[in-house]
């Protein structure tokens, strides 16, 4: 499997023109990580290291091809004193796969603070590997990501709340030191921010396997962390109809800090096949 170093070390080929490698996969499609990931280095490398991004905005428009690179185009929409703002293409074969909105900002220490509480959750060092619980038909896609290391709370351990239709908790972290860049570690985060996060959606549904493809995701992020240290994925799932499943997380490091939030919808529908050139991923 690629390093996260080698996934998110984009290409320059021309001005605001970025290709983003590719690499030998266990999926049918292209990871959904990977793209935003790769899509927000492209975006980053058009900005000056004065500004930090602090939301992306995503949408899934075609399924990847996992045998072959993605090109991203950016579009230097505005450049402001404190705020800057690009827009992302991902293409390949000549089409439109991904398309993304990234906001960055100037960072200050100026104006009010506050946070909601980490949730309780057991230590992540009590837990099982991810990779080791796993039934062996689940273990394909999990090699996508075995140099990540995913701990998702059981269910006896996890304390919930009536006023919630669905609630998940997962430890994760980057299995190998990361270089201290911060811009790493948020492109990191991206990629990882797609894992797991849909199957919150499942948590009411025991026995239930709708097919499941990421169709938007949004991030925004409040303050630095290392996605090479434990932090704690709190999902949730207000709502699924209609075939689409909407699901919510924050993203804990271990001293309590909400250091970034992540909201997805999913296609999450059952009883037929999914159509060959359905406009979504189907990696989970």
């Amino acid at each position: 499997m690629a390093t996260i170093e080698e996934i998110l070390q984009v290409e320059a080929i021309e001005t605001d023109i970025f290709r983003g490698p590719a690499f030998p996969s266990h999926l049918q499609r292209t990871f959904g990580g990977q793209v935003a990931g790769q899509a927000l280095m492209s975006a980053t490398r058009t900005v000056s290291d004065d500004f930090a991004v602090h939301s992306l905005h995503g949408y899934f428009l075609r399924p990847g091809n996992p045998d072959i690179p993605a090109v991203f185009l950016v579009d230097r929409i505005r450049d402001g004193r404190s705020f800057t703002t690009r827009r992302v293409t991902g293409i390949q074969n000549g089409e439109a796969i991904f398309t993304m909105s990234a906001s960055f900002h100037v960072r200050t220490d100026h104006g009010i603070q506050h946070q909601d509480r980490m949730p309780p959750a057991p230590a992540p060092d009590g837990l099982p590997d991810r990779m080791t619980d796993l039934p062996e038909e689940a273990k394909a896609v999990f090699k996508e990501w075995k140099n990540f290391d995913i701990r998702v709370v059981p269910r006896e351990l996890l304390t919930t709340s009536d006023y919630f239709a669905a609630q998940q908790r997962v430890w994760f972290r980057y299995r190998h030191r990361l270089p201290d860049d911060q811009v790493f570690h948020v492109g990191t985060l991206a990629y990882m921010s797609d894992m797991t996060l849909l199957g919150s959606s499942k948590v009411p549904h025991p026995g239930v396997e709708p097919q499941a493809a990421s169709l938007d995701h949004a991030m925004w992020f409040m303050r630095p962390f290392r996605a090479d240290e434990w932090l704690l994925y709190d999902q949730t799932s207000p709502s699924a109809d209609a075939g689409r499943a909407l699901t919510q997380g924050r993203i804990f490091d271990r001293e309590g800090r909400m250091v970034a939030a992540v909201t997805q919808e999913g296609l999450s529908r059952t009883g037929r096949d999914m159509p060959a050139d359905q406009h979504a991923r189907q990696d989970r």
